[in-house]
C-alpha cells in the first residue's frame, strides 16, 4: 500500500450539485445514510443504498477509483472482520475443521459486513471530497451551536477537527518525502517480517514528529499574527443558508432511512 492511497481529508474542487449543497446538509445526509446502513437487513436494502451512493458519486463527478483507492488502507480491517464473521457465526454448517467452521449465516453476515464497511467509508470520503475543510468547520459549528448554551467549546472543537483533516494529506506527503530520502541513503522498509518492518520505521518517526511540531508552531504563530482569539465575536466571509435543494436532499435521505427501516423489518 502506497501512502498516496490515503485520501482522507483531501478536497476535490468542483461546481456540481453536491459541491453546492450546504455543508450542514451534507453532514446530516451522511449521518442519515450511516443510520440507514445500520438499519439495512437484506439484499434489497443494500442494493438501494448502493444505488444512492453510486448516484451521489456520479453527480459529484468523483471517480469510483478515488473511493476504491481510499479504502486500501482499511482493507486489512475489512478482510479480518469478514473472516471473523465467516468462521464464528453459528448456523447451518457447510464445512468444519476442528474449531473452524463455515456456515451459511456466516457467509451472508460477512458479505453484508463488507458492504456496510465499504459503503460507510465511501460516503465519508464523498463528504470530505466535496466539502472544503473551512466549510466543514462552519457547518459543524452551526450544527453544534445549541451546545454553546451549556458552555461546550463548539468553535474550538470544530477548528481542531478542520485542522486535523487539513493536515492529513500534508503529513502523508511529508512522510513520503522522508521515506524516499531515507531509501536513497540505503534504508529498507519493505523486506523482513512484520516486527522488522516496524523496527525499520522507527528512524522515520523522529523527523516526522519534528516536522509535525514545526508545522504546528508555524500555524500557531500565523494565527496569533492574525489576532485569532476563538469564535467569540467572529464573523465569516461566507454565510450559510439553506436552499430548496438542501431541503429536498434532507427530505430524500430521511425518506431513505425510513424506507430502509421498513425493508429491514420485512427482512429484505
Amino acid at each position: 500500500m502506497a501512502l498516496r492511497d490515503i485520501t482522507l481529508g483531501q478536497y476535490f474542487p468542483g461546481n456540481t450539485a453536491v459541491h453546492r449543497l450546504d455543508p450542514r446538509t451534507k453532514l446530516l445526509c451522511t449521518i442519515l445514510y450511516i443510520v440507514a446502513l445500520f438499519l439495512a437487513r437484506g439484499p434489497v436494502g443494500y442494493a438501494v443504498l448502493f444505488l444512492v451512493l453510486a448516484a451521489s458519486t456520479a453527480v459529484a463527478k468523483i471517480r469510483p477509483a478515488a473511493l476504491l483507492r481510499g479504502m486500501r488502507p482499511v482493507l486489512f480491517i475489512i478482510v479480518l472482520t469478514a473472516l471473523l464473521n465467516i468462521f464464528y457465526t453459528p448456523g447451518t454448517v457447510l464445512w468444519q475443521w476442528n474449531f473452524l467452521r463455515i456456515t451459511v449465516e456466516g457467509l451472508w453476515s460477512a458479505f453484508f459486513m463488507v458492504l456496510r464497511f465499504s459503503f460507510l467509508i465511501s460516503c465519508t470520503f464523498l463528504l470530505t471530497y466535496t466539502t472544503s475543510p473551512i466549510m466543514l468547520t462552519d457547518g459543524l459549528e452551526k450544527l453544534l451551536g445549541p451546545l454553546k448554551r451549556i458552555h461546550v467549546p463548539v468553535h474550538e472543537l470544530s477548528m481542531i477537527m478542520s485542522i486535523a483533516l487539513r493536515f492529513i494529506p500534508t503529513l502523508i506527503e511529508e512522510t513520503d518525502k522522508i521515506m524516499s530520502a531515507q531509501k536513497a541513503r540505503g534504508a529498507d522498509f519493505d523486506s523482513g517480517n512484520l516486527f522488522q518492518k516496524a523496527k525499520a520505521l522507527v528512524p522515520l518517526l523522529v523527523p516526522l514528529f519534528i516536522s509535525a511540531f514545526r508545522r504546528a508552531d508555524e500555524l500557531a504563530v500565523a494565527m496569533e499574527c492574525r489576532c485569532y482569539h476563538g469564535g467569540e465575536g467572529r464573523t465569516r466571509l461566507r454565510q450559510l443558508h439553506f436552499r430548496g435543494t438542501d431541503i429536498a436532499a434532507l427530505l430524500f435521505f430521511c425518506a431513505l432511512a425510513a424506507a430502509i427501516w421498513a425493508l429491514g423489518t420485512l427482512g429484505l
